[in-house]
């Protein structure tokens, strides 16, 4: 995740000793180098992609992995896939793929197996890694875009999809057999579909959970912490959080991390409780309805929450509230599930061991609905001069083993794949993953519409007035969907229309009607 205002990165703050790029997470893959008569052995070269070359040493020695694959071959595209047909047709073509200018060299090296599988030749286009967006949208206005690929905030997806800035990908993923029917389907639907087009791959696959510090809460609650009867409200949250305000803050320990700064923060933290109460941000006409009955029982929530929080809620972003969990300094933390699997690792941590992710509290009334949130997805341009090849390279990049290897690095790029999250092995050094699993069935997720950043960024701004007591909860919530309005009239919703139909997107929003509770 990106925040575009610094350019702060999720992968700025996990800098390691072993490298990541950005662009794949494969960084440390031992491909076989180049035969001087022509590409090496397909077999050997998959088979460098291991839990062996990739993982961590010291992550294995930690949990005492083996190369078993953290993964279902089966379901693995890269394994599955025809590469010989795949080098008939495209080797010796080219790729264009811009990144950020950070990742540049160690995409360099991450690339490697690709062009060493495909035959094809992956140039990259460094993007400074605060200006992507602005970068992307005035190269693809100029109709000549100097990439063929990208990689983004998913958030993003509905200003680069609306115009006709991405190529269509159903035809490629029918013809080379993307198992899309393994993703879940929150991510499939919304980081991938647009206007009822494939226009994307999922790549970073995020979900907003809450996790709770077994020290300070099992004392509090009576015992062992069960993972959806312990604290199945939010009004139970408050309680225990302010409880452990009382107890812990003479030691630097806060009842609760919350994501309050200004912008898309504040607005993140919002939507994950409001969501829970049933609150919808439109109807099916496109009005904006944030400030409902669920609306402001989320935003009274929040508020009451911000009282047992953390000093400094009000400028937290990602990063502060990562910190901050992870240096013990909160009892509870309302975060992405990467805060539970970077939680288990010692270089990372000072929680190891005293903490738990249980499933998101709920309303009376309301429904179970953890947020998918935040992410980024794959895409080809629309003017690619080699669409088909930039769409391979994305599969690769995005592949099940290469994603569950992500995780197994708890480096914060998430796998959306429902073969890799029920993986028992990774289960075993993914400490969030059974909760995450089965919560994706129920997700919520806000519709990735052109202006739906800038919209999710005004609305931050005002719930951050209201944490700080500038404004009530109503006020912030009447600004912001007046803000709202103007900018969806700026971006062609009128009328109860605009530049995609409700109807394909509806199935995205809230993906868990008619499902059974996993609890």
């Amino acid at each position: 995740m990106t925040n575009r205002l610094t350019g702060l990165s999720r992968r700025s703050f996990l800098r390691t000793g072993a490298a990541f790029g950005a662009a794949s997470g494969l960084i440390g893959l031992k491909a076989p180098a180049l035969a001087q008569e022509g590409l090496p052995d397909i077999q050997a070269t998959l088979d460098s992609i291991s839990v062996l070359n990739y993982v961590r040493e010291d992550y294995r020695k930690l949990y005492d992995m083996t190369d078993d694959p953290l993964w279902d071959p089966a379901k693995d595209w890269i394994r599955t896939v025809d590469w010989e047909k795949i080098r008939s047709e495209f080797a010796g073509t080219t790729v264009r793929f811009a990144i950020g200018a950070a990742d540049q060299e160690s995409a360099v090296e991450g690339l490697k197996p690709f062009e060493a599988l495909s035959g094809i030749k992956v140039e990259l286009v460094p993007i400074p890694d605060d200006s992507i967006y602005d970068k992307a949208i005035s190269e693809f206005i100029s109709g000549n875009a100097s990439f063929d690929a990208l990689q983004f905030f998913s958030a993003w997806l509905g200003d680069f999809a609306a115009p006709g800035f991405l190529a269509p990908l159903d035809d490629y993923a029918a013809k080379w057999a993307l198992p899309l029917d393994d993703f879940y389907d929150t991510y499939r639907l919304n980081y991938g579909y647009f206007g009822g087009k494939l226009v994307g791959i999922p790549f970073d696959c995020d979900i907003q959970m809450v996790h709770l510090r077994k020290s300070i809460m099992e004392p509090i609650l009576g015992g062992p912490i069960d993972l959806s009867k312990s604290v199945p409200t939010f009004d139970e949250l408050i309680r225990i959080s302010a409880e452990a305000n009382k107890l812990v803050k003479d030691n630097g320990v806060a009842g609760i991390g919350l994501l309050g700064a200004r912008g898309f923060w504040s607005t993140y933290t919002w939507e994950h409780i409001a969501a829970q109460a049933g609150m919808m941000l439109f109807d099916d006409q496109w009005n904006p309805t944030l400030n409902s009955d669920a609306g402001m029982r989320g935003m009274d929530t929040l508020l009451a929450l911000s009282k047992n929080a953390i000093e400094g809620v009000a400028g937290a972003g990602w990063g502060e509230n990562r910190a901050a969990w992870l240096g013990g300094q909160v009892a509870s933390n309302i975060s992405w599930q990467d805060s539970g699997t970077q939680a288990m690792r010692p270089d990372q941590s000072q929680i190891v061991g005293d903490f738990v992710t249980i499933f998101s509290p709920r309303f009376d009334g309301g429904r179970f609905s953890p947020p998918n949130i935040a992410g980024s997805t794959s895409v080809v341009t629309a003017t690619s001069q080699n669409p088909e090849g930039a769409f391979l390279m994305l599969a690769f990049l995005t592949t099940s083993s290469i994603m569950a290897m992500n995780e197994a690095n708890a480096n914060g790029v998430a796998p959306g794949y429902r073969s890799v999250l029920a993986n028992e092995r990774l289960r075993a050094v993914s400490q969030p993953m059974p909760v995450w699993a089965a919560s994706l069935d129920h997700a919520w997720c806000a519709p990735r519409l052109p202006g739906m950043f800038e919209m999710e960024q005004a609305l931050g701004n005002e719930i951050n007035r209201a944490i700080t007591g500038q404004i009530s909860g109503k006020e912030a919530l009447d600004n912001g969907q007046a803000a709202w309005k103007a900018i969806m009239e700026k971006n062609g919703f009128k009328d109860g229309g605009g530049p995609v139909a409700y109807a394909d997107v509806a199935p995205g929003l809230f993906v868990g009607t008619g499902r059974p509770l996993p609890f």
